[in-house]
Order: structure tokens, then sequence, then C-alpha cells
């Protein structure tokens, strides 16, 4: 195995304090974008309805496409701009219409308008029901993965661990849909994809850090050290490891960003920030929990015996 440091001790877990405060302002700041924006920008997945795209010849703008389709009566239209500035994405409300016929229609009312030669490269329509259906089903298949999680992480190490890295993973998803929001980026199909991918990345680099402290304590721990020490150690032992699937996930992620077309930037950047935050809440969260819920527990106990010694 690469090693990048040779036998780190940095403090990560002495700084708890500060990345709390962090994580709280970062999740407060997307909590608030999500509240004033009224929740998130769905896609026509979510939300049902025709989504038509269409590449001109020659760039027209969005009042002209806007005046072209008001002939044709099939609602208000969001006009956004695709790419470049000669390929434009038309979403267009529920209309009683199939889909062909609403693709005859989007077609002869731009061609009336005098935009030019254009091409539409596609067409989508999505049903009120299935768009409805598909909130719920992305909401119940987050919530059965947080709660498999916290089985299999309480019965490989203990439910303080599991519930801890579950904090982890809601810190990582509120961060990652608060980008979204402040970044008016649209919640996809491809991003609920992108969101998973993400718990179980977080999730990953977790179970790594608990596996190798439960290592540590099954061995002859030195006298003095205490639990925060220990979780400290065992980070920094698996601090090459983190970081080198870390930096190689973030560059794929980037790539796909910049370079990997509209279609797949949402999806991408969902990626890009969750691969920081997710390897950032390993330590800072989920590992951090764990150290504090054990003092808290420690110190009852030993409360405890001090006052039964005391009786």
């Amino acid at each position: 195995m690469i090693e990048l440091f040779k036998n780190p001790n940095y403090d990560f877990i002495g700084k708890r304090k500060w990345a709390y405060y962090v994580s709280i302002a970062f999740t407060l700041i997307g909590l608030t974008s999500l509240v004033a924006k009224g929740g998130l920008r769905y896609d026509i997945d979510f939300t049902g309805g025709t989504l038509v795209q269409v590449r001109f010849e020659q760039a027209p703008s969005v009042a002209q496409i806007r005046s072209s389709l008001s002939t044709i009566h099939l609602g208000e239209s969001v006009i956004q701009r695709f790419g470049d500035e000669r390929e434009y994405i038309i979403r267009l409300p529920l209309a009683a219409a199939s889909s062909e016929e609403v693709q005859k229609r989007v077609q002869s009312a731009l061609a009336a308008g005098g935009l030019g030669k254009f091409e539409i490269r596609r067409l989508e329509f999505v049903g009120p029901q299935v768009g409805r259906d598909l909130q719920l089903q992305a909401v119940y298949l987050v919530l059965v993965g947080l709660v498999w999680i916290t089985i299999y992480i309480g019965l490989r190490f203990d439910l303080r661990g599991g519930v801890a890295a579950v904090i982890a993973v809601i810190h990582d998803v509120l961060v990652c849909l608060g980008a979204l929001s402040i970044m008016n980026r649209e919640f996809s199909l491809p991003v609920l994809a992108a969101l998973l991918t993400i718990i179980g990345y977080s999730v990953n680099d977790t179970i790594v850090a608990y596996d190798r402290l439960r290592e540590n304590r099954g061995k002859m721990v030195p006298k003095g050290r205490t639990f925060a020490d220990q979780m400290n150690d065992a980070v920094n032992q698996t601090l090459s490891r983190t970081i080198l699937t870390s930096l190689t996930t973030f560059f794929s992620a980037a790539v796909l960003l910049f370079f990997g077309g509209k279609t797949l930037e949402d999806f991408a950047f969902v990626l890009f920030v969750g691969v920081i935050t997710g390897t950032y809440s390993t330590t800072y969260v989920a590992a951090a929990i764990v150290v504090d819920w054990t003092r808290y527990v420690e110190g009852r106990l030993r409360r405890s015996k001090k006052a039964v010694a005391k009786a």
C-alpha cells in the first residue's frame, strides 16, 4: 500500500469542537437557502410535465422563444440555456395532449416564430402520479438506507458507532442539498444516484476508521491513552488510504463536472461536494461524536462509582 504519510500524528480529534462549529455553520447556510427558495428545484422526473431540448442554428433569445410558444397555449413554460448559447431546455406544464402532439405543436410554433433552423434533440414526458411516486420512493430509499446502516454498524461495532455514522451521513446529505440550492441546481434522478453514492462512500470511510480502532483496542493499549487518543491514532493510521481514495474520487468527479457536459453536470457537482464533506465527516462528525459520547458515558460511570463509594 502506498504511504503518503510516515507515522502521522495530527491532532484531528483534539480540534473537533471547532469542526462542530464549521459543520453547524455550513448546514445552517444550506438549510437557510432551502427555506428561502421554498425547497429544492425538482427536475421533471419529480414534478411531471414535458421537457423539450432544442438546438438552434442561430442563437435566439429567451424572449423570442417564449413569444413563439405563447401561440400554442400550453401554459407558462420554463426556458433555460443548456450548454452553449444555441441550445435550450424548455419545460412545459402538464397538458392533456400526448407527448407526440406536444412535440408537433412546439415544432410548428418555433418554426412559425422565425427562429431559423432548429433540431429537437430530446423530448421527455412524465405524468403527475409518476412524479409524486418518484419523490416518495426517493425519500423511502434514503430512510431505509440509513436504518440498515445503523443496524449494520451497530452489529459490527456498537450502537454508538452506528448512530454517529448515520448522523455523519445526514450531515453530508444536508450539505449537498444546501449546495444544490445555493447554486440553483435541480434535484433529478442522477442527483439522487449521486447522493446514494456519497452515502455509501461516507459510510465506507467511517467503517475503515472504526475497524482500525477495534484492531488497536484488541492489542495492548499503552497506559494513559484515552479513548480520544485511540480514535485519533486510528484516524492517523488510515490517513494515507483516506487521502488516496478521496483524491482519486475527487479528481474523477472534477473531470465529469468541468468536461463531462451539461447532462452530467449536476450529478458530478453532488459527487464533487460529497467527496469533500464525506471525507471530512468521517473524522469530524462520526469519529468526534463517538469520542464525546464515550466520554459522557464514562464520566457518568465514574460519578456513579464515586457516589456508591461515598454511600
